[in-house]
């Protein structure tokens, strides 16, 4: 039986695991560290989530340290299984907003932060809105970029996402994004994003979500949205953003032990193994280098 390598760059599992007692190691989600350990090499970033519409800022912070702690124990218990596991933080309202604490992320194991989430923060506006960034979101992101942490630009608006690139010529992340040629939602990139991401030497995670796929999605939609993303010369730039634990998801990829349906797909499109192999793993191994 082949064995497949993995490495995907948002799921929403953490937050699942506080909020309904789950174990990280075996849960009924869509995702943990028994099925993972199917795959080698294997990695996964871990989203510190939660939605801030309405809780206080510091009922905020305080779920997503015990996200954080969650991710700990179990990478102490689990050392090696989960050494190229990390995190990453999806909306800096979760932080109020303070780039003061951006060392304390990074300390964590933080590689990535959205600069919000569906709803508009002191930084930034989501992709429902047209609106950009304020002064508070570009000190924000020059802040985080000195720490060597990436700005990820999945649920930014456009403004907000072009504002961005206007900063300086770094890279940047969208870990759970798809085309938006292919499915006309304000949550994917136009192919003018992509470009310019790819252009950066930055990441996109194609996106399992019904939602962001199309109509009917199966797990040949998502290749299509893959295919779409080599086409802009992603080769080296895309992989994989199930938005697992977060998303409603097609019946065949209805979980982590389901991603050699995609392998198969793309294989099906004349892809090389070399290439899916890029896709499922080594770009992302890569960029976090």
């Amino acid at each position: 039986m082949q064995t497949f390598p993995y490495f995907d760059a948002h799921c929403d599992t953490l937050s699942r695991c506080v909020e309904e007692g789950w174990d990280l190691f075996r849960n009924p989600g869509h995702l943990d560290l028994e099925r993972l350990s199917a795959y080698a090499p294997m990695g996964q970033v871990f989203a510190l989530y939660r939605d801030g519409a309405s809780a206080p800022p510091a009922e905020l912070f305080a779920s997503v340290r015990a996200q954080a702690d969650c991710f700990r124990q179990a990478k102490e218990r689990h050392g090696e299984l989960m050494k190229r596991c990390v995190l990453s933080l999806e909306g800096a309202e979760l932080i109020g907003c303070d780039e003061r604490r951006l060392e304390e992320l990074k300390g964590w194991g933080v590689r990535w932060i959205n600069l919000t989430w569906n709803h508009p923060n002191a930084l930034a506006a989501p992709h429902t809105m047209d609106r950009g960034l304020t002064e508070a979101g570009r000190s924000f992101a020059r802040r985080a970029r000195e720490l060597g942490i990436y700005i990820d630009v999945s649920h930014l608006s456009d403004r907000g996402f072009w504002a961005l690139m206007e900063l300086d010529g770094g890279a940047v992340v969208a870990s759970h994004s798809n085309s938006r040629a292919l499915c006309p939602h304000s949550r994917n990139l136009t192919d003018d994003m992509a470009r310019e991401i790819f252009r950066r030497g930055g990441f996109v995670g194609v996106n399992f979500c019904t939602y962001f796929l199309g109509e009917h999605p199966t797990v040949d939609t998502a290749a299509a949205h893959i295919e779409n993303f080599l086409e802009l010369g992603g080769e080296n730039c895309i992989g994989l953003g199930s938005d697992f634990d977060g998303a409603d998801v097609p019946e065949d990829l209805s979980g982590v032990e389901d991603l050699p349906n995609l392998w198969e797909a793309l294989c099906r499109r004349n892809y090389p193994e070399a290439l899916v192999e890029k896709i499922f793993y080594r770009n992302l191994h890569q960029f976090l280098q």
